[in-house]
Formats: structure tokens, C-alpha cells, sequence
């Protein structure tokens, strides 16, 4: 689907990390997947992680004015880190795709340190795959903990309080030309 707009009425579970933070940037990753747009406030002002990580997500919606007070544009370094996330954000900034015993991950968030992945080694492939689901640490064997340390050395994955879920989403519309890549 493409030209779509989800609303979400409920703040994300951004800002309490763990399963709720991780169910939180799935959706938005599958959101992002299918080029849908996004309208979204995060749960807390601080998350307990580098929000650089997600600019590749849809970001968040400025927060309304609160009466007597100043909103979203009030100075805290909360609010700043949104907007940076606001304007930083481009559809296929970083994706994924999928061939035959691999993966081949594109990362441009931050353009002066672009870089392609190919995941080819299997424990590292499977980890990958494994946490497209947010998933407990605990519920992975060593070597897949392994992996998934690997992978959020990387910036590949998003590791909080215990959980574990896949940053780059699988694009179904190409981000660009295809002679760019």
C-alpha cells in the first residue's frame, strides 16, 4: 500500500524501553516499509536510547501546545532531538534487502559515513531474521546473543531493557534510481 496515513491516538511506548520501545519501532519499521505516513507522539519526552538510530523511522509529530505553557518548541533538549529527527528524516535512508543466504543492509543515516552491509554468515543472517519479531535476549542462544551484539555494534538492531528488534526496514518501493545504488 502506498499514499497511506496512519494515526495513532495512543502515544508510543517509546520512552520505556524494552518490549514496549521494540513493539513500538517494528510498527513504525513496517509503517516505513510500506511507505506509509506516520502521525505519532512518543510516550515521554526522553528515550533511553540514541534517538539517531531511528531517523530513518517516521518521526514524531510536534507535540501540541500546551495551554499556558510552550509546547513542543519550548527548549528541552528533548524537543530539539525531535526536531533533528524531523529534519533528518528521508524515506530510504537505510533498508534492507533479501537475497538467496543473504541480506544486504544500505545505511545512510548519516551521510558522511554511509556504509553497505552484506550479512552472509549464518549465525549472524539468522539473528538478523530472528529479530525482525522484537525478541527477548533471554530467548536467544549464545551464539545469536553473539550475533546480536555484532549487529548492534553496527546500529543494525535496537537493543533496550532486555529486547531486541531489527532497525532497517525491507522497502517495497525503491527508494531511488536504481543505476544510485
Amino acid at each position: 500500500m502506498t499514499g497511506g496515513q496512519v494515526v495513532v491516538d495512543e502515544p508510543l511506548p517509546l520512552g520505556t524501553g524494552g518490549r514496549g520501545a521494540a513493539d513500538a519501532v517494528r510498527f513504525l519499521r513496517e509503517c516505513q516499509s510500506r511507505a506509509l505516513t506516520v502521525r505519532w507522539v512518543p510516550d515521554r519526552d526522553a528515550l533511553p536510547f540514541d534517538t539517531g538510530l531511528l531517523h530513518h523511522l517516521p518521526p514524531p509529530a510536534p507535540r501540541p501546545a500546551s495551554p499556558g505553557g510552550s509546547g513542543a518548541s519550548g527548549g528541552s533538549g528533548a524537543s530539539d532531538e525531535a526536531a533533528v529527527w524531523r529534519s533528518r528524516y528521508a524515506y530510504g535512508l537505510f533498508y534492507h534487502r533479501r537475497g538467496p543466504d543473504f541480506v544486504t543492509v544500505m545505511d545512510r543515516r548519516d551521510p558522511s559515513a554511509a556504509a553497505r552491509f552484506t550479512l552472509d554468515r549464518p549465525a549472524v543472517l539468522d539473528a538478523f531474521l530472528a529479530v525482525q519479531e522484537p525478541t527477548a535476549l533471554d530467548a536467544l542462544d549464545a551464539t545469536h546473543r553473539e550475533a546480536v551484539a555484532l549487529l548492534a555494534d553496527e546500529r543494525l538492531v535496537l537493543v533496550t531493557r532486555g529486547w531486541v528488534v531489527a532497525l532497517p526496514p525491507r522497502l517495497r518501493r525503491w527508494p531511488v534510481p536504481c543505476t544510485s545504488v
